[in-house]
């Protein structure tokens, strides 16, 4: 299903994929616009899976500094 949401680590793995078959020199070039179109989606989706994961962090620490009262 596209709508589906990658996980970190599945966007993370893909991209690894991507990069390694771009080094192995096994992509034609038509592949290859394809592929660094893939691989920008997939750093987009990392990058906002941990922004979103330090203000989860972020929050959570903020809770436990404050004095109970």
């Amino acid at each position: 299903m596209m709508g589906e949401e990658l996980k970190y680590t599945e966007a993370f793995e893909e991209l690894q994929q991507i990069v390694s078959d771009i080094e192995d020199g096994e992509i034609s070039v038509d592949e290859l616009s394809v592929r660094v179109k893939r691989a920008a989606e997939l750093i987009k989706i990392c990058k906002t899976k941990l922004t979103s994961t330090e203000e989860s962090v972020s929050e959570i620490l903020k809770e436990l500094e404050e004095p109970e009262g």
